[in-house]
């Protein structure tokens, strides 16, 4: 057995697991990272659009600050986050931001004066002030009040994973490429670590650590159609689960995209709907703001997803050999802005469909795009149940998107929770021992060399492949944008038939160490679980909130559901997860619950609501008209960040003699007091 230890073990290559690598050997910490593929080529470098932070450099942003950025994070998660985590997330973005711009990130900048833009389908001209010419820029985006996505063209995850990845390199951080972790080191308590397998020689090792952050992204790849890389099976989460004890978190939140190009599922940007761009049905007719007349393009993307699933219901979607689709419309921003804001896409464009997107239409539909939940943690990173294991971005259910993610809040939240994160994680290494048990280690590499003894020696019929088809075509058929019980059902049973199968599983490729269809094997059986869970959650919470859109109970039930699905499994022999609920302490809340802004107000009232949005009034009434923003939102919500990054953010509207444009949108208790 090969021993390999370390203080800060990190399982993913990401942005968020660089991240925390970075402010572990920042420390002085010895740090391991382990990637199934070349850093570089993590699947953060597939972002587009940019990631949110409310600098408030442009026109558009002025009067964006943390309150603003806050409140749009909140609504956008249907009122289903952690607004502690949320107030933390805002605070730190801007941080991040300007940090990345010292690693050598290069974000498209304002230019003084007037520019042209394409706002509600319209050629506008906004005049950019000379103070914020060389500084930041920022794009409209879905869900927010403000022009707050931090971009560089279309290119903003390359550009970020880049830069972030030399700097790892700069400290010396090791990354063990092709090595898959395939199962977490622990006692009931305490996690040790984890034992991985080389995709190359098949050695199996066991990498013990004081702390093990699991950052292996989403599990969009239990899908049939994702814009999520090949990588991303939900093996992270698959790993906590079947330690018996740590927690998955609002499993059953998973978003879809609505501009993903027909029929091979890659995204296109909602850069190109923020900086103008259209949808359009087989008439030519612009259909959103016949739904949503004030965001139109740019609601909420679950909002626009639902919205193009009914239209293509009613009949208006274009025909095609791959299904309906409808179109987006980026032809109307010209070929200069195209070719240089959205050159990714077109590029995109060119090599999979063959057209030139600034002069034709690209054919879209929804497509499973993000996981919401991930492995369960508290504001720190750590996951409650098992001491020493901490999740970050896209693995982890931190949890500031609840059931819903802002288009630019992901991006932000790898680096941003990265950053935050990171420093509790060196805390934990810094404070806490481990005294380490190389027999407790060796029998989880015993275990899971059985595992592989029993695939490649023993007398299985099924194929891996066969059932890995089977679980996607159940997950993308019956637990996709629109949910109803009796196919939710449908998926537990068939879900739970592939499960049973999956404990059969025979090889036709007998080596043991470059093979893949022993890794399609290895994966496979943990991937089902991981869609019981999601598709267990979904049958068991009848309301619909976010991206949860139950067909058989639409209305958001915040008196019965306002609450956090929870996810363990019971033991190896198990079928289904064991659930139980986190309650959202609506007492505690900034923001009460209210109206989202979209469709008709119809969500069931918790009983708390009203009575918490009149001590707000109180509490602000007592704090007088002296306070400023920080005191009164201090008073409504204390919230707090590592010390080093609690200082106020600095921004251009600060000192610029001009007004503030107005915030537009409805407002409640909470963000009058703002």
């Amino acid at each position: 057995m090969k021993l390999i230890y370390t203080d800060s073990l990190v399982v993913g290559a990401g942005l968020a697991g660089l991240r925390v690598a970075i402010a572990s050997k920042e420390r002085g910490l010895d740090t391991v990272v382990l990637s199934l593929i070349p850093a570089k080529r993590s699947h953060s470098a597939a972002a587009q659009g940019g990631m949110q932070a409310s600098l408030g450099n442009t026109i558009k942003g002025m009067g964006d600050d943390e309150d603003v950025h806050f409140q749009d994070t909140v609504k956008g998660s249907d009122w289903g986050c952690d607004q502690d985590v949320a107030r933390m997330f805002a605070h730190c973005a801007p941080k991040a931001v300007r940090e990345l711009t010292n690693w050598g990130v290069p974000w498209t900048r304002v230019t003084k004066g007037p520019r042209q833009v394409v706002v509600n389908a319209e050629k506008v001209t906004i005049e950019e002030a000379e103070e914020a010419h060389g500084l930041i820029n920022a794009r409209d985006f879905g869900g927010t009040k403000k022009w707050r996505t931090c971009y560089t063209a279309d290119g903003t995850g390359h550009s970020l994973l880049y830069a972030v990845d030399n700097k790892a390199i700069s400290l010396g951080i090791p990354v063990h490429e092709r090595v898959e972790a395939l199962s977490i080191i622990h006692d009931g308590k305490r996690c040790q670590g984890v034992v991985a397998r080389c995709l190359i020689t098949g050695e199996l090792r066991a990498y013990i650590a004081k702390s093990t952050t699991i950052a292996t992204g989403g599990y969009g790849r239990i899908y049939e159609v994702s814009t999520n890389a090949i990588i991303c099976e939900g093996i992270g989460q698959a790993l906590a689960l079947e330690t018996g004890v740590a927690k998955l978190g609002n499993m059953e939140a998973v978003q879809f995209h609505p501009t993903a190009i027909v029929p091979v599922g890659i995204l296109t940007t909602e850069g190109c709907r923020g900086d103008g761009g259209l949808l359009r049905d087989k008439d030519g007719h612009r259909f959103m703001p016949d739904y949503e007349p004030e965001k139109k393009e740019l609601a909420s993307r679950d909002v626009v997803s639902r919205r193009m699933t009914e239209h293509m219901r009613k009949g208006k979607g274009v025909d095609s050999p791959y299904g309906p689709h409808l179109w987006l419309d980026i032809t109307l921003l010209g070929r200069k802005h195209v070719e240089t804001n959205l050159r990714e896409v077109k590029e995109i464009c060119e090599n999979f469909l063959g057209i030139d997107p600034a002069k034709d239409w690209i054919p879209v539909r929804p497509t499973q795009h993000y996981s919401m939940g991930g492995i369960r943690t508290d504001k720190t990173g750590q996951n409650p149940q098992l001491k020493g294991l901490f999740s970050v971005g896209e693995a982890a259910c931190w949890d500031m998107h609840g059931f819903n993610r802002l288009g630019g809040n992901s991006l932000a939240e790898t680096v941003v929770g990265g950053m935050i994160i990171g420093k509790y994680v060196a805390d934990f290494c810094q404070e806490n021992s481990l005294e380490i048990d190389t027999g407790l280690a060796e029998s989880f590499v015993e275990k899971l060399g059985s595992e592989i003894d029993e695939l490649i020696d023993g007398d299985g019929t099924e194929s891996p492949f066969a059932l890995r088809k089977e679980m996607e075509r159940v997950m993308m058929d019956y637990v996709g944008i629109f949910r109803n019980g009796p196919e939710l059902e449908k998926a537990v049973t068939e879900l739970q038939a592939l499960l049973k199968r999956s404990r059969n599983i025979g090889l036709k490729c007998k080596k043991r160490h470059a093979n893949p269809e022993l890794v399609e094997a290895l994966r496979v059986k943990r991937m089902l679980k991981v869609a019981l869970t999601v598709a267990c959650g979904a049958a068991a919470r009848t309301e619909s909130r976010g991206a949860h859109a139950r067909e058989d109970f639409p209305q958001r039930n915040d008196k019965d559901w306002l609450n956090r699905t929870l996810a363990s499994w019971p033991d190896e022999h198990a079928l289904s997860p064991e659930l139980s609920y986190e309650q959202l302490d609506v007492m505690k809340m900034e923001l009460p619950p209210g109206y989202r802004g979209y469709g008709i107000n119809n969500a069931i009232a918790h009983p708390d609501t009203e009575k918490r949005e009149h001590e707000i009034t109180e509490i602000l009434s007592q704090l007088g008209d002296d306070a400023d923003r920080h005191q009164r939102q201090h008073a409504l919500m204390p919230f707090e960040v590592p010390e080093s990054l609690m200082p106020k953010n600095e921004r251009l509207c600060d000192t610029l003699d001009r007004p503030t444009p107005p915030v537009v949108g409805e407002e409640s208790v909470g963000e009058q007091a703002l």
